[in-house]
């Protein structure tokens, strides 16, 4: 996104202009361009921002291309040209100050042209009054957004809801059967609430005692065998790292005598194909396995038939009235007292929400921190405007919507997940190193503070899904 790289130029400029710098007293020109250039960049930030959240078809347009390359470039040559500056040799140092100088000038000058050509688009902008919202494509942030919208709430949290199909699967589950293992597929759009259903039956009390094993993968649409078998398998026995470096057959193998002669609960989440479980079903043995269940989760109702058993598939369906409006209510305003107003305006949200759960959630999450109805009444309008009968421009468009409330830093932190592959686990303090190296962050004395700021909020919004926390649940692992 040209923001994103926007941004990240300001943050360089500001780092070699802050009076803290090493290389402040090297840099300092007085020529009114160059002092100018924090504030041209700076516009320039605001008006992509403006420009992104009214693009229609959230697909890059010519001006933003250039942006994000000028931007790229004068970065790059702003600190290649520093980092000479630094250099020992005074003569090598004298050198690269006037490149240096020459760099911040034609950076002035480029965004300066720019400045001016996104200023008549602007206007044109502001006529045409865009009510929409933008669609990622950086990175595979697509595809990391689908793993999140599945998983939109955390263990921690009870789905309000689905009374009669929790009742349902907890039966299928806990009834006595001799045979081999059933399965039950449960099917429904992204963000329709499977994973966050099959999870809290998967810590039931009542499950938690009824299987002698218990074990959950993640599959995702782009699948690796060995990382699910892998990732069953830590449940099963206790792992060291030389497990890890078996090839793919002799952790199956593992895993398979693993579950031999056991009771257990297999929870295989986000099934794309008949051919992915058909490469992991031979690993769950059949023989001696009295009570076994295996749970699948898939937008495909092809893999639910092909692999269900007779009669045992559970369709998710859209929420009704009552169930939309007692989960946005808990999410909104969870034990609060609200007024006859508000309630009015919050059932009307809910309602447009067509009872999809993830729709439902992140517009609460985001009425959280707003407490005024003119707020709320803008939202309302808004919540119409990305409702659409695709499911997968769906769940898109939702978090499209969450984004395009967040702050410019924010905006750069959350598209950073994107360099991260699917499906992974990413180390709290691997990701706030990466957001500092990036320059994402104010310009403060605890950095280390700020990143974790941050990473709260974007939790809070339920853009990013909390894996583990400390023992207190103060921090973020």
């Amino acid at each position: 996104m040209a923001h994103a790289s926007v941004a990240s130029l300001m943050r360089t400029i500001e780092s070699l202009l802050t009076s803290n710098s090493p290389m402040q007293s090297q840099i300092c020109d007085p020529r009114e361009e160059l002092c100018a250039l924090p504030e041209k960049v700076s516009s320039l930030e605001v008006f992509v921002n403006n420009f992104e959240k009214n693009n229609v078809s959230g697909e890059m347009t010519d001006l933003e291309v250039q942006i994000k390359e000028v931007a790229n470039i004068v970065e790059h040559k702003i600190q290649l040209r520093g980092t000479e500056v630094l250099e020992n040799d005074e003569n090598l140092r004298e050198k690269a100050h006037e490149r240096l100088s020459d760099r911040l000038q034609q950076a002035a000058k480029d965004s300066d042209r720019i400045w001016k050509k996104s200023t008549k688009i602007q206007e044109k902008v502001n006529v045409m009054n865009f009510q929409c919202f933008m669609i990622f494509q950086w990175f595979n942030i697509f595809q990391w957004f689908n793993k999140t919208s599945k998983e939109y709430t955390t263990v921690e949290k009870i789905m309000v809801g689905r009374d009669d199909q929790r009742e349902r699967l907890l039966n299928d589950l806990t009834t006595s059967y001799s045979g081999e293992p059933k399965v039950i597929p449960i099917v429904g759009m992204g963000g329709i609430g499977k994973t966050t259903v099959v999870k809290e039956i998967y810590n039931h009390e009542s499950i938690l005692h009824r299987f002698d094993v218990r074990a959950w993968g993640i599959v995702s649409q782009q699948h690796n065998r060995k990382e699910i078998f892998l990732g069953l398998l830590q449940s099963t026995i206790k792992m060291d790292d030389t497990v890890k470096t078996k090839g793919e057959a002799e952790i199956a193998d593992l895993l398979q005598k693993s579950l031999k002669r056991k009771s257990y609960l297999i929870v295989l989440d986000d099934i794309w194909s008949c051919e992915v479980w058909d490469g992991v079903r031979r690993s769950f043995p059949t023989e001696d396995n009295a009570g076994s269940r295996i749970l699948l989760t898939t937008r495909n109702n092809e893999v639910a038939c092909y692999a269900g058993t007779e009669n045992l598939s559970m369709q998710m369906n859209f929420m009704n009235q009552d169930e939309s409006w007692n989960l946005f209510k808990s999410e909104a305003f969870s034990n609060e007292e609200l007024s006859s107003e508000f309630e009015t305006i919050g059932k009307k949200i809910a309602e447009k929400c067509h009872g999809l759960p993830l729709t439902i959630v992140v517009v609460a999450e985001l009425l959280k921190s707003k407490r005024t109805i003119e707020d709320w009444g803008s939202v309302a309008k808004d919540v119409t405007s990305f409702i659409t009968n695709d499911p997968d421009k769906q769940c898109s468009r939702v978090l499209g919507f969450s984004y395009n409330h967040l702050t410019s830093d924010l905006k750069a932190c959350l598209l950073h997940f994107g360099i991260f592959l699917e499906d992974s686990e990413i180390p709290v303090k691997k990701l706030m190193r990466s957001w500092m190296a990036e320059g994402f962050l104010k310009l403060e004395n605890d950095l280390e503070g700020e990143a974790e700021k941050c990473l709260q909020e974007l939790v809070d919004r339920c853009l990013v899904l909390v894996c583990e926390k400390s023992l207190d649940g103060s921090k973020i692992r």
